[in-house]
């Protein structure tokens, strides 16, 4: 089955991330690739994974930035389109005390948000192993069409459906449309990563698990995945619920990426294992490395361009035991 083993459909944008403070006091921002998806990708190929990638981006020096860096990393750009009036998709990230992160978005519209159903490569799609989707192309037409459209056809095909919510409250003019979209991607996923606020807003539960529980009786699905930041993850299955903790990395400066990356992880062992019943230790090998690339990847700016490979997750995993 299929000439991609991932094919994702999503946001690609520059995220601008704080770099320190000119000679004239003034904040200077670097100018980052971003975008969940792209960023899931990126990590696969790392891998040793083929991937490919739909979406849009402008006719401007951001969007060309966007393509080269998507090329460079080894993700296939061909369902890539580029809208000649729109702007390049942009988000200024500030790091606050302890780490956590607000996002301002320059999207009104951006780029991302003007791909339409019928410039879809719908090839891509019909060629993947996994399906990749967010919730960030349901916040507007036509990109919610598109989205819809591409995951019809994903089912169609026989792709694994995997689905990471990754809320982001500025771009949804109404909160409830968001729990709309996501409601929407849940009933169409196999394989769903979701982080602890987001399961939170989505249920009203404060315990994880309690929230965690109401969705798998809702929707079916057969792998959540639960990231808790510093907290570590967890992986719930059957009946089988296991956690990992975080490894904590002195050198973390930043968390970009490090939902992106563990997610992409996760994929990758349901590549090389298959969807299956997996026993407690698999689960455990699967969410402990991904923890780990996770780990590795706040150690550096950005995400998109500075994944870790199999063989550095590997020696970091062997140097924390």
């Amino acid at each position: 089955m299929g000439t991609y083993d991932v094919t994702a459909l999503g946001e690609l944008l520059i995220d601008f991330t704080e770099n320190g403070i000119s000679s004239q006091g003034n904040p200077v921002m670097e100018a980052n690739p971003g975008g969940a998806p792209c960023n899931v990708l990126s990590m696969l190929n790392r891998l040793g994974k083929k991937t490919a990638f739909i979406g849009k981006i402008g006719r401007d020096m951001f969007g060309d930035q966007l393509r080269a860096a998507c090329e460079e990393v080894g993700i296939d750009t061909k369902g890539l389109m580029t809208d000649e009036e729109v702007h390049t998709t942009l988000a200024f990230v500030h790091t606050l005390e302890g780490g956590d992160r607000e996002f301002s978005f320059y999207r009104n519209p951006g780029a991302d948000m003007m791909l339409k159903e019928e410039e879809i490569d719908y090839d891509l799609i019909n060629n993947s192993k996994i399906f990749h989707f967010g919730s960030l192309s349901m916040t507007d037409e036509p990109c919610l069409s598109a989205q819809k459209a591409a995951m019809a056809a994903a089912e169609k095909a026989g792709c694994i459906m995997s689905f990471d919510p990754n809320l982001r409250p500025p771009l949804w003019k109404d909160l409830a449309d968001a729990k709309v979209a996501i409601e929407y991607g849940l009933e169409h996923c196999q394989i769903l990563k979701i982080s602890d606020n987001e399961i939170q807003w989505l249920t009203g539960k404060e315990d994880y698990d309690e929230g965690i529980a109401i969705v798998r009786e809702k929707y079916n699905i057969p792998l959540i995945v639960l990231s808790m930041g510093p907290d570590g993850s967890r992986a719930y299955h059957n009946d089988l619920r296991i956690e990992v903790p975080a490894f904590k990395n002195p050198a973390t400066i930043e968390t970009t990426g490090a939902g992106d990356t563990f997610g992409a992880c996760v994929l990758n062992y349901v590549l090389e294992h298959g969807l299956r019943d997996y026993t407690e230790e698999e689960l455990v090998e699967m969410i402990t490395f991904a923890n780990a690339a996770a780990s590795l990847v706040t150690t550096k700016k950005g995400a998109l361009r500075v994944m870790p490979t199999k063989a550095e997750v590997d020696e970091y995993l062997a140097s924390m035991q």
